[in-house]
């Protein structure tokens, strides 16, 4: 039980979180024209491209990315390449395999996912399929979402005249519901026993946590995805976070955060809400 002074300091966001599978395709041929750079590596012809795999197992465009960018080996030139349309194919040229970083930059300012992807030669084509989550509330994301699977709806989405029923796909007016009720949640104050609390003065590692709280409610809903963002970036085991998808809210612990968390958080808080 909590003693007099003690606070708690948890900002529930609402957000949906949604799973989806992101599909790399890689094939290679042996350039027969090339003589080999050396004995037993051949010059070789590849191409990498990007898809998604709905829920029925079936390869759809990505249209869900803005924008995927290839990070090659150094020894290319240009080794930085990236794409803005679907498949985002890269072709090249080279004897050895390598990994590539892959930044897969999603619509409607949803950040950005980085998956490692495997160049070799094993085989002439080969898939690797990476498992993603995308936590947002933008309506337009949401809708494009929709296409390659299901969308859970939020709360306050089901809470609306014509909502949809449990298991359903929302529409973009519950969407935009959720999205609306981002702004309304952020930055609440909580006396949860569940959670690390408080004693004294309300600051840690230099921050002060009641002014970040009250400056979380001044956020736009793009800028709110960008806490939602940082925070699953840089977790921890020691924080706590909570995405709770039936009740379309994000929850963080501000006390829970690591102090060099906290002030990343604030510089882009306080920078944002000023």
């Amino acid at each position: 039980m909590a003693s007099q002074g003690e606070k708690n300091f948890v900002v529930a966001i609402a957000m949906v979180e949604v799973k989806r599978t992101v599909r790399v395709t890689t094939t290679q041929q042996i350039l027969k024209d090339i003589p080999p750079v050396q004995e037993g590596f051949p010059m070789r012809e590849w191409a990498i491209q990007i898809s998604l795999v709905d829920d029925k197992g079936v390869e759809q465009p990505a249209t869900l990315f803005e924008k995927v960018t290839y990070h090659l080996h150094p020894t290319f030139a240009n080794p930085v390449r990236s794409f803005k349309k679907p498949p985002f194919r890269i072709e090249e040229q080279g004897w050895g395999g390598f990994d590539i970083p892959i930044t897969l930059t999603v619509m409607e300012k949803g950040g950005e996912k980085k998956i490692n992807h495997d160049l070799n030669f094993m085989k002439e084509k080969y898939v690797i399929d990476t498992p993603i989550t995308i936590n947002t509330n933008k309506p337009a994301l949401l809708s494009e979402l929709a296409k390659t699977g299901y969308v859970p709806s939020a709360n306050e989405a089901s809470a609306t005249p014509g909502a949809a029923t449990p298991g359903a796909t929302p529409a973009p007016g519950q969407a935009a519901g959720a999205a609306a009720a981002a702004k309304r949640k952020a930055g609440t104050v909580s006396d949860s026993k569940t959670t690390k609390k408080l004693k004294g003065a309300a600051t840690k590692g230099g921050v002060d946590l009641e002014q970040l709280a009250d400056y979380l409610t001044k956020l736009s809903e793009d800028d709110l995805l960008g806490v939602v963002q940082m925070i699953n970036d840089n977790k921890t085991p020691e924080m706590s976070v909570k995405n709770d998808v039936e009740n379309g809210e994000f929850t963080m612990d501000l006390f829970t955060l690591p102090d060099t968390l906290l002030k990343s958080l604030w510089d882009y808080v306080k920078k944002r809400a000023e």
